[in-house]
């Protein structure tokens, strides 16, 4: 690892930062990051937080992650017996193997910037045919004024294996920089569930990336709730390698203040009679921005390829701004595609005919708010990551009820 993080500081110098003009960061706030304001965490901080009681009560494995740093792993008997390993890579005898087996060179600067910077990567490795009853919960926490945290996640689902990993993003109310980076890959019949709860401050800035191969016959569903945050961003590869391969992306987000959530999706099929479906659903109130651009892209060996791509926005604020650029690129002819995308206010009629029914506007835009985003809680891969994600809606839901019933007044 000290080798590995060596070489890539040493190469930083030629790594060219990212420009808004370049299509995969177009309409971001890249150009207003400062770099210099944040400096990597070189000291082991204490977490001070902990794991919510309803997900850890059934949890196969429970780990703290603090400014990047690997703070406390607890895995149970059952899954210790079943052969699962859980912990630092540098500790595992296969840890080389495991680290940038899937993301062989980073996407850009911060990926670089990752592999530079990590205190110690995380593996979550289930071995060939163990299926886990309960869920990997990951939670990562930021702490420290000024800090640039670098966690990485290594996730591994054998052939015919089968887990849900919940990562929980959270932090204290400091201005900070961290740059998740998370390595899957899915085995022969495999299916791996990844839950991501990104919840972090107002003043914390986020550029994440996920890569997921997944393998042949196999499954991998992504799911998202984005609600926190100055600026959080998100790419997501998701690569089809085996025939028969499944790839699901979900994800809700809610944006208000002055946020920017920002979401960069790139589905490809490399194997023949493989399946990709994506749902992303957002609102943006008062000042906030969202972004969502999208790729498919099927190979000319990908026949019989179906994948569906959809992005809905509503907007609650005339000073809200949503943008959704979906793109298909396909290299063959026996495919079924799809993408859509809207961006529009609260339905009108809809709006109406309740309040014809004497339900006042305020009440009648929530109830159709909760109703925009039931399909995608419903997908939620576990009860207290639907729940939580509720939670965060409805709070937001609150604000936006309570600010509208001044404005009424």
């Amino acid at each position: 690892m000290c080798d590995r993080r060596a070489s890539a500081a040493a190469g930083l110098a030629d790594v060219a930062h990212p420009d808004v003009g370049e299509e995969v960061w177009r309409y971001s706030r890249i150009d207003e990051l400062d770099l210099d304001r944040f400096s990597p965490s070189t000291v082991r901080p204490d977490a001070g937080t902990g794991i919510d009681a309803a997900l850890a009560e059934s949890a196969a494995a429970t780990i703290i992650l603090c400014d990047g740093w690997i703070e406390a792993v607890h895995v149970s008997d059952a899954a210790v017996e079943a052969g699962v390993s859980i912990g630092s890579v540098a500790d595992m005898g296969d840890g080389v193997d495991l680290h940038g087996s899937v993301l062989e060179v980073p996407v850009d600067l911060f990926g670089h910037l990752n592999r530079a910077f990590c205190p110690g990567p995380l593996a979550v490795v289930v071995p060939d045919g163990v299926r886990l009853d309960g869920p990997v919960v990951v939670v990562s926490h930021v702490a420290t004024e000024g800090v640039a945290a670098f966690p990485r996640l290594l996730v591994h689902c054998g052939d015919d294996a089968q887990v849900l990993v919940v990562e929980v993003q959270t932090s204290d109310d400091v201005e900070a920089l961290v740059v998740p980076v998370l390595e899957a890959t899915v085995g022969r019949a495999g299916r791996l569930r990844l839950a991501v709860l990104q919840e972090l401050g107002p003043r914390v800035w986020q550029l994440a990336h996920q890569e997921v191969h997944v393998g042949q016959g196999a499954s991998g569903e992504l799911f998202h709730a984005g609600l926190g945050g100055y600026y959080a961003r998100t790419r997501t590869d998701c690569r089809l390698v085996g025939r028969g391969a499944e790839g699901r992306i979900t994800a809700a987000y809610f944006g208000d203040g002055e946020q920017g959530l920002d979401y960069r999706t790139f589905q490809e099929h490399a194997a023949p009679d493989t399946v990709s479906e994506l749902l992303f659903k957002g609102a943006v109130d008062d000042s906030s921005r969202s972004v969502y651009t999208g790729l498919i892209r099927v190979l000319p060996e990908a026949v019989r390829t179906r994948a569906n791509q959809t992005n809905r926005n509503i907007k609650l604020s005339p000073d809200a701004w949503a943008e959704s650029v979906p793109n298909l690129e396909i290299e063959t002819d026996d495919v079924m595609c799809s993408h859509a995308s809207t961006v529009s206010p609260v339905d009108a009629d809809q709006r109406f005919y309740l309040e014809s029914r004497g339900v006042p506007t305020v009440v009648a835009e929530r109830l159709l708010l909760e109703g925009f985003f039931a399909e995608v809680v419903a997908a939620a891969p576990h009860p207290q990551v639907a729940s939580r994600l509720r939670r965060g809606l409805l709070a937001k839901l609150d604000r936006h009820a309570t600010v509208g019933e001044r404005g009424a007044a």
